[in-house]
């Protein structure tokens, strides 16, 4: 099989050095080129076109949301290469970001993660084949104000449950479920609500909505 072609975003020398070395210890995993700021790991990714970005949250030249705004720019520009987001910050509000314009091939993982190689290449295979996946941490900061802990919560789901839940992970709409699953708009509906009662979901009155709470707890399961 062919390695995956990774190309490095980070703008802190010693960090972006640790990430390539991690990642040379990789057996499937080639590291194309690291790049400290937006500007020339745009050009690089245009260049070499990678099968994964790996690319801090913030770099220059503004320090603050780049890798976000990165990975949203090459859902539309370059769709078929994955991005792993990391983060020094437990904050759900840079993961639903990411995942606003689509969960396919993206992962935001905390930038500890990195010091587990096993951890980052799982990411990088999962993102590279289309897959997904957020870091536990953020949905247990997400959901915790919980009676249990978020991951636990997956257990109460049936296996219809677990595959709708699956399908609300992947952005179909509950009529797009009804068609997959050859049932009607109003089980769907009530597969749903028994979902985000079971998975004790911030209710409709939240910042975030039950559906994308749902989706982030569905893609951190991956990481497990």
């Amino acid at each position: 099989m062919s390695p995956i072609r990774v190309v490095v975003g980070e703008d802190s020398y010693l960090t972006r050095e640790g990430i390539v070395r991690v990642l040379d210890g990789i057996e499937d995993v080639e590291v194309l080129e690291a790049c400290a700021d937006l500007d020339s790991l745009r050009e690089a990714v245009a260049r070499l076109r990678p099968d994964v970005v790996l690319t801090d949250i913030r770099m220059p030249p503004t320090g603050t949301d780049e890798g976000i705004r990165l990975a949203l720019e090459l859902r539309a520009s370059h769709p078929k290469i994955g991005v792993v987001v990391l983060s020094q910050f437990v904050d759900p509000r840079y993961a639903l970001a990411l995942f606003r314009g689509g969960s396919d091939g993206r992962a935001y993982i905390l930038t500890e993660r990195i010091r587990d190689r096993g951890e980052i290449a799982h990411a990088l295979r999962l993102v590279a084949s289309g897959g997904s996946l957020v870091d536990p941490v953020i949905v247990e900061k997400l959901l915790e104000d919980g009676s249990r802990p978020p991951l636990s919560r997956l257990e109460s789901l049936t296996p219809r449950e677990l595959e709708i839940l699956g399908i609300i992970a992947s952005g179909a709409s509950n009529g797009a479920i009804a068609d997959e699953l050859r049932i009607t708009k109003r089980a769907v509906e009530r597969h749903i609500n028994g979902i985000f009662a079971k998975l004790e979901l911030p209710g409709p009155a939240s910042e975030v909505s039950p559906r994308v709470s749902a989706t982030l707890l569905y893609l951190a399961s991956n990481g497990h």
